[in-house]
Formats: C-alpha cells, sequence, structure tokens
C-alpha cells in the first residue's frame, strides 16, 4: 500500500471534509462485510487526509477480515506513529501480530495501554489473556523439550478403548476403514453425531504411519481418458464438502481427487471435514491426495477454531496428535510432470526446481521464510517482480516469476488455492496461475461461490465447476476459535 509515505504539509479544511464521507462510505461497506470496498474507501480518505490515526486503524481491521495481516500491521502501527494515545489503533497491531503467531508483540502493546491508561479495566483484562497465552505457549514449548522424543501416537492404547454398547455409529472393520465405513460416518456427522474416538484415534495413527513414507513432492499419473479432480480450501464448511460430493462423485479408483490444504480452521464443522477426508485417504491411497496448507499449522489451528474444536468433541491429545500428523502432509503433488499444486504459491528466489522441493524436510511447523513456507504462504500479484506479502508471511510473485518457474521446470501451469475468489477460482498470469476455493459462502459473510476444478490426463485441460453454499446446522463458524482473539478482531 503506497499511502504511507511521510506525511508533509497541512491539509485543508475542504480534504478533512472530504476524508470524513469517504471514511463514513467505508464504514457502512464494513457494516455490510464488503472489506475490499471498505479498504478501498478507507485508503481514499487517507489519500485526502493521511494524518487521521482512525482511517488506518480502520483499514487495519479490514483487512485482518480479510487475512491480510502483513498490511494489517503495517496500518495499526501507523496509526499508532500518528496517534500515541490512540488505545483502539494498539489492540488492532495486537490482533494482527496475534493472526501471525507473535503473542508476545501482542502481549507489549497490551502493556503499553495499561501502563498509560491504569484504571482501564477493558485494557486490564486483554493484558491478562494474553499473558495467559504466552505462558501456556513457553508451558507447551517446555514440555514438548522434555517429550521430544515422545510421539504421541505411539502412546495411544487403543485395546484400553471400549466401544460401549450404546454407540450405534459407524465401526471399522477389522480396524480397517471401508466404502460402507466411510459412506456410514458421512451420513452420521450429517446427523451431528460423533465418531467414536476410538475409531478416530486408529484413523489418526493409520494415516500417520502412510504419511511418514510419502515424498514431500507426491507425482500424481493421471491416464489420458482418465478424469481428475482437484479441489481447493474447505475451511470446515462439511456441508460444502458433500455438496462437492454431489455434484461431483464420492472419491474412488476412477474418480480421484486431490484436496489442496485447508481442511479445517474457520468452520465449525472442521472435525467432521478432516476425518471424512482422512478416510477416504485410507481407502483410496493412490487415488485420494491431500495438500498440506498454512491452517494445517499449530498457530492457526489455536487462533482459528480446529485445536479448539477437537479438544470439545474429544481431548487435547487428540489436538496434539493431529499436528503430529499434519506435520506429515505432503506439500505440493505433479500431475503428469506437468501440473504443479501447492497450496500457497511460489518462491522469493529464482532458481526454485521441484527437486529443491522434493528435498525440503517437512515434519515441523513452517519456518517465516524459505521454500516450505513459500508453498504454504505465497500468493500471486499482477504486477511483474515480487513483493512482500499483505499477509506477512511468504512472498508476492508476479506473472514474470510464474513464467519463469514454469520454464526451467518444463510445467504447462500452476494450481493453487489459498484466497477466497468471487467465482470460486481465477486465473491469472495468462492462465499459468490458477486459484481454486472450495468454500462458498466463506465463513457465513463472504457470499463467494466455491469451485472445484476437472480435467483428463491427455490434455489437463482444467475446466471449472462452481457452486452456492448449501444450508447447515445453526453452529457460527469460528464457534470454537480462540474467543480473546474474535474479540479482538470486533
Amino acid at each position: 500500500m503506497a499511502d504511507n509515505q511521510e506525511i508533509t504539509g497541512p491539509v485543508s479544511q475542504e480534504d478533512i471534509e472530504a476524508a470524513e464521507k469517504l471514511k463514513n462510505e467505508a464504514n457502512e461497506y464494513f457494516k455490510k462485510q464488503n472489506y475490499n470496498s471498505a479498504i478501498e474507501f478507507y485508503s481514499k480518505a487517507i489519500e485526502k487526509n493521511p494524518k487521521n490515526a482512525v482511517f488506518y486503524a480502520n483499514r487495519s481491521i479490514a483487512n485482518l477480515r480479510l487475512e491480510n495481516s502483513g498490511y494489517a500491521l503495517t496500518d495499526a502501527s501507523k496509526a499508532i506513529e500518528l496517534d500515541r494515545s490512540y488505545t483502539k489503533a494498539y489492540y488492532r497491531r495486537a490482533a494482527a501480530h496475534m493472526s501471525l503467531g507473535k503473542y508476545k508483540l501482542a502481549l507489549k502493546d497490551f502493556e503499553y495501554v495499561t501502563k498509560v491508561r491504569p484504571n482501564d479495566q477493558d485494557a486490564k483484562m486483554k493484558y491478562n489473556e494474553c499473558n495467559k497465552i504466552v505462558k501456556k505457549i513457553a508451558f507447551e514449548k517446555a514440555i514438548s523439550v522434555d517429550k521430544k522424543e515422545v510421539n504421541i501416537a505411539d502412546t495411544i492404547n487403543l485395546d484400553a478403548m471400549t466401544i460401549e454398547d450404546e454407540y450405534e455409529g459407524p465401526a471399522l472393520e477389522d480396524g480397517k476403514v471401508t466404502l460402507k465405513f466411510v459412506t456410514e460416518l458421512m451420513e452420521f456427522y450429517k446427523q451431528q453425531k460423533k465418531l467414536h474416538k476410538k475409531y478416530a484415534y486408529k484413523i489418526l495413527i493409520d494415516v500417520k504411519a502412510y504419511l511418514q513414507k510419502q515424498p514431500t513432492l507426491v507425482d500424481i499419473k493421471v491416464p489420458d481418458e482418465a478424469k481428475f479432480t482437484v479441489c481447493g480450501d474447505i475451511h470446515g464448511q462439511y456441508y460444502d464438502l458433500m455438496n462437492v460430493f454431489k455434484l461431483n462423485g464420492l472419491p474412488s479408483e476412477t474418480n480421484p481427487y486431490l484436496f489442496n490444504g485447508d481442511f479445517v480452521d474457520r468452520g465449525s464443522f472442521s472435525v467432521e471435514c478432516i476425518f471424512t477426508l482422512f478416510s477416504f485417504k485410507l481407502l483410496f491411497p493412490n487415488h485420494f491426495y491431500m495438500s498440506r496448507g498454512n491452517h494445517e499449522t499449530v498457530d492457526m489451528n489455536r487462533m482459528y477454531g480446529f485445536r479448539g474444536e477437537v479438544t470439545s468433541k474429544y481431548t487435547s491429545q487428540m489436538a496434539d496428535l493431529f499436528t503430529e500428523v499434519y506435520n506429515w502432509l505432503p506439500l505440493a503433488h505433479c500431475i503428469n510432470n506437468r501440473v504443479l499444486v501447492m497450496h500457497g504459491g511460489l518462491f522469493s528466489k529464482d532458481d526454485v526446481t521441484l527437486d529443491d522441493i522434493r528435498k525440503t524436510d517437512r515434519n515441523k511447523q513452517p519456518p517465516e521464510d524459505g521454500i516450505m513456507c513459500e508453498l504454504l504462504w505465497s500468493d500471486p500479484q499482477p504486477m511483474a517482480g515480487r513483493a512482500p506479502s499483505r499477509r506477512g508471511v511468504g512472498c508476492q510473485f508476479g506473472p514474470d516469476v510464474t513464467a519463469n518457474f514454469l520454464q526451467r521446470n518444463g510445467l504447462d501451469y500452476i494450481i493453487r488455492s489459498h484466497e477466497v475468489k468471487n467465482d470460486g477460482y481465477e486465473l491469472a498470469h495468462d492462465g499459468k496461475c490458477i486459484t481454486v476455493f472450495s468454500a462458498p459462502n466463506y465463513c457465513d459473510t463472504m457470499g463467494n461461490l466455491g469451485a472445484f476444478i476437472t480435467m483428463n490426463g491427455k490434455d489437463l485441460k482444467p475446466n471449472f465447476t462452481t457452486y452456492e453454499a448449501v444450508p447447515h446446522p445453526d453452529v457460527k463458524p469460528m464457534a470454537y476459535a480462540n474467543s480473546f482473539f474474535s474479540m479482538l478482531c470486533q
């Protein structure tokens, strides 16, 4: 955002009044949850009057709603620079820091507010809540150092778990996922019922064992006349996932799928989504593929609901086991040596090859830079070259970066997800960079269509199917999210 330039000269009364009108228009868009338009009008207000801290703080929260945490952080910092006493700007910056997993920096902002406003009970409460999170994370880290040799999967005693007589749900057969099991499970979940913990743990242990043997970059071979489907973010929208299968058929050996990350978080049926997908992975391991997204990570799961949902429906131990499993998800897939699919995007360096991806160690939380980080976090931009990410993680890459990468690696195009698109998909970079997003009316607020891509093995030409959201039970998105973070984002 180029309007964070040095502010010089006085602002005329006329511009001050015009800016105020633009801010009011922006506020109306914000209330209607049209955050892109809100940002546009806050930006126009800033152009007219770049000395008003409120405009930056308001644009910061709009950016936060669009997951542009990097921009949100910059705007909140600008608001603080303009008005050191503006409490709300510190809250905005704290929320941006938290969404980036920088809890200690968030705590510093709260600490400052409590010092300058010692009688502000709200500030004190927020400081205490944030301090609890920082201490909890430090405690978890200390424990994990003590237990670093311990695999949670190895500590689970399935034999000690009994299936109660009153349990009437689907059952594994000889400890294995069958088509009968997964079809019954999907119906069971539609009725908002819970899979028995013994079966849930068994699925996680088996998926982990399978994924550990897989490479970081999985090569997929699709025969000439065969169909292949790629889906983008699902984000815990279970009933929309069911609609994808209704529209496109259940996964099978003749109907293979690749789900391209962000299966969980935000939507409040993430447990149902992930166990359905993992069941299909075990049932059709060579015809059902799953890439890791930026939301298959500890910090995201802690903030955006998945950890809370697993702990509520099962146990915190299971939430820890999910982290172990997610660490082994592949980071990318290559279809017929011609199409590369990853959740986020391309790289801050020019010389990255498919072999570099293959050699990337993935069994960890993503670092803040490098190949793994960028595969999960980067986004395309329309202009050439590269820019810092508006998310504050990864990079933004232009059409020239895409063209060079494809040429270097002998590829036709890339498919990625990671971004809400109004039509559920978007063609960028001369059609060589395709975004697909499969969660319609994201978070029950965005009004976007969902989409998936189908192709055949011969020409790999992408065909797009779009669809609207379907009704779901009255459980709001973010129902299990960290309540403190949700409160900060108000």
